[in-house]
């Protein structure tokens, strides 16, 4: 029976997976690596932190299921999407600490092409919106600022991508340099409609051609480990952005369909069929997947940054509670929020309002408000940011959307899942196996090493563990939807105030 080893590179930790044939997890290893925050706004990683941890988990894991290398017969690498990473091409040796998606030092260059007129011309090519989200101005700004770093890249010598392309790098033993389909959707660099580098984006971000990868599918094989890693070469088959590993994790392949994941951040995503979709509400047209000699799928998307980070924020930075999951228990120990609101928008708000300038909130506090309270709003925070992008992804897909399917580690939260479906109104759907990353990433690497035919014979792996149904009325939703509105503008803009601190 062959094995397949998911490699699920997230935003503060590595995890691996290996599956059998029949998509069963045979062993998981986990390992969380330093979030580095040297200024207000600015969020980095350590490139070979990343590399380490995944490396150390992927072994682990094969030895724990008692797993050789040569019995693997595919690996899928699911990732941390939009972060940046520019590296020498002759050592492997990082030129500066990888910038998180989450990093908002670009704001100002982003500003500036808003004020230039752009915004509809790449919206138009790559399916975003102009944000310091994006990886364009990360690389940008790498190249700016370490001396040297654009004359290099100039010469060949540097090679920049997203963490997809780092772990291939590391992997294949600097032998290979691409991305798939999916990470190169997220850069503001790849024309969405060709699939390829456009070079005039490339020229309106500043980002030069010679650092950039080869764009690839996101399934088949595309490159294979270098010997020395695992003992002898395995064939790397799938190859995805985290959120788009989840979608196809979760089975949703026909258009209309809809997942949630709830990680560091949330991340909404509806498959769009065979065509580019457009939104009239500022949400993102991007990749869903392309299968090698298939047909590209795509996908609305919005993405809310801070989601599962609110909750470490209350464990880490206030000491609320002892662990993540014990924002749970604490939250019920109240029927409500007493009245009080929390924006975490710690790095800005996301889709639909894309406010680099909003900061985190907390409203409604009175002398009665308890960390119970600061709890439950905490966790309606979450839900609210995910109410936010699901209405404007139904008026821009119409009230085809059925139920919401939902994934990573909040989903295990009954709370925040009950809340979620009363605030939005829809059923949510929760799966058996909600670690639906690293299983669309073991999916598309099975596929793409044959070990499955097709995506008919994967639908029906799929299975149901509870369905949420909304329990308040639409009067009850309205009544907080509207005040949830009202604390959101009160934490727009915060940077922007005279005399505020950014």
């Amino acid at each position: 029976m062959p094995y397949l080893l998911a490699l699920d590179q997230g935003t503060t930790s590595s995890r691996a997976i290996v599956y059998d044939a029949e998509a069963h997890a045979r062993a998981s290893t986990q390992r969380e690596f330093e979030q580095l925050f040297p200024e207000p706004g600015q969020v980095e990683h350590d490139p070979e932190q990343i590399w380490q941890s995944q490396l150390d988990t992927a072994r682990q894991a094969l030895a724990e299921a008692g797993a050789t290398a040569d019995q693997v017969a595919a690996i899928g690498i699911a990732n941390q999407r939009e972060t940046a990473v520019v590296w020498e091409r002759r050592t492997g040796r990082p030129i500066h600490r990888a910038i998180v998606w989450q990093d908002r030092r670009t704001a100002p260059r982003i500003a500036a092409l808003a004020a230039d007129g752009v915004e509809e011309t790449v919206t138009a090519r790559t399916g975003l919106v102009l944000d310091p989200y994006f990886t364009a101005t990360k690389i940008a700004w790498i190249l700016d600022h370490v001396p040297g770093a654009r004359a290099r890249a100039a010469r060949g010598e540097l090679a920049a991508g997203t963490v997809d392309t780092w772990l291939l790098h590391r992997l294949t033993g600097g032998r290979v340099h691409r991305t798939d389909f999916t990470n190169a959707s997220r850069t503001l660099l790849m024309n969405l409609h060709s699939g390829a580098w456009d070079p005039e984006l490339l020229d309106l971000f500043e980002v030069p051609f010679e650092v950039l990868p080869e764009i690839g599918p996101s399934c088949g094989v595309l490159a294979e480990t270098d010997p020395g890693i695992f003992g002898c070469p395995v064939p790397i088959a799938g190859l995805a952005g985290d959120q788009q590993a989840a979608l196809f994790g979760q089975q949703c392949t026909r258009p209309g369909m809809v997942k949630n994941t709830y990680g560091t951040g949330c991340f909404l995503l509806a498959h769009a069929g065979g065509q580019v979709p457009s939104s009239r509400h500022r949400l993102l047209a991007t990749a869903a997947w392309q299968r090698a000699n298939q047909p590209a799928e795509y996908a609305l998307e919005g993405s809310v940054f801070v989601a599962g980070a609110a909750i470490q924020w209350l464990r880490d930075g206030l000491g609320v509670i002892p662990t993540a999951p014990a924002i749970n228990e604490l939250a019920a120990s109240v029927p409500d929020a007493g009245g009080v609101y929390a924006v975490p928008a710690f790095t800005g708000l996301g889709a639909p309002h894309w406010d680099p300038e909003a900061r985190g909130a907390v409203l409604g506090l009175t002398r009665g408000t308890t960390a119970a309270h600061l709890a439950r709003a905490t966790l309606d925070g979450i839900a609210h940011q995910v109410a936010d992008v699901l209405e404007a992804m139904r008026a821009d897909l119409g009230d085809r959307l059925a139920e919401l399917r939902v994934d990573g580690g909040a989903a295990a939260s009954d709370l925040l899942m009950q809340t979620q479906a009363d605030l939005t109104g829809l059923p949510v759907a929760r799966p058996a196996d909600t670690e639906t990353t690293a299983l669309g990433a073991a999916y598309l690497a099975g596929l793409g090493a044959g070990v499955w035919r097709d995506t008919d014979e994967l639908a029906g792996r799929w299975q149901l563990e509870r369905t949420f149904e909304p329990a308040i009325s639409a009067d009850q939703r309205g009544g907080r939807r509207t005040a949830w509105a009202r604390a959101v503008e009160r934490a727009r803009g915060w940077t922007t105030e005279p005399g505020a601190a950014t």
